[in-house]
C-alpha cells in the first residue's frame, strides 16, 4: 500500500515539492552560512518526494545549543510559513477520505518544515522497533 501511496504522491505532488526544496537548499548552500539550511532543505526535499513509510523523529538527546538557535532562525524565517502551508494542505485533503493518508504526510511535513534541526528520517519499521538508523 505505501508504494501505491508513494506513486501517486510523488506524480501528483512529491515531484514538485522535491524540485523546489532542492532549488531552495541549492540556493542556501551558494553562501556558506546558509549550507545548514540548505542540508535541511536537501532532508525535505527527500521526504517530500517519497513520504510513505518513513516517518520523521526527534535524536535521542543529540541536539544542540546549535540545533536549537538554527531552530529559532528557521522558524522566524521559514518555519511558520512552511508549517501554515502544510497544515492547510493536510486539512484540505482530510476532506476526502481517499485523501486521508496524503493530509497525514503533510501534516509530517508541516511539522518538518516548522522545526527540522535535530531531526532524522527513518523508515516505519525503524521506528517501530526503536532504532534511529
Amino acid at each position: 500500500m505505501k508504494t501505491i501511496g508513494n506513486i501517486l504522491w510523488t506524480v501528483l505532488a512529491g515531484i514538485w515539492l522535491a524540485i523546489g526544496y532542492v532549488v531552495a537548499g541549492v540556493a542556501f548552500c551558494i553562501t556558506i552560512i546558509g549550507i545548514p539550511f540548505g542540508i535541511q532543505s536537501f532532508k525535505m526535499a527527500g521526504f517530500a518526494l517519497w513520504p510513505f513509510g518513513r516517518t520523521i523523529v526527534d535524536r535521542d538527546g543529540r541536539v544542540g545549543v546549535f540545533s536549537t538557535i538554527a531552530n529559532v532562525v528557521w522558524l522566524v524565517l521559514f518555519g511558520w510559513a512552511l508549517f501554515l502551508a502544510w497544515l492547510a494542505a493536510g486539512v484540505l485533503l482530510c476532506i476526502t477520505i481517499i485523501g486521508i493518508p496524503f493530509g497525514i504526510q503533510a501534516f509530517k511535513l508541516s511539522v518538518f518544515g516548522l522545526w527540522p534541526f535535530g531531526r532524522v528520517i527513518i523508515t516505519d519499521e525503524n521506528y517501530r522497533a526503536g532504532r534511529l538508523a
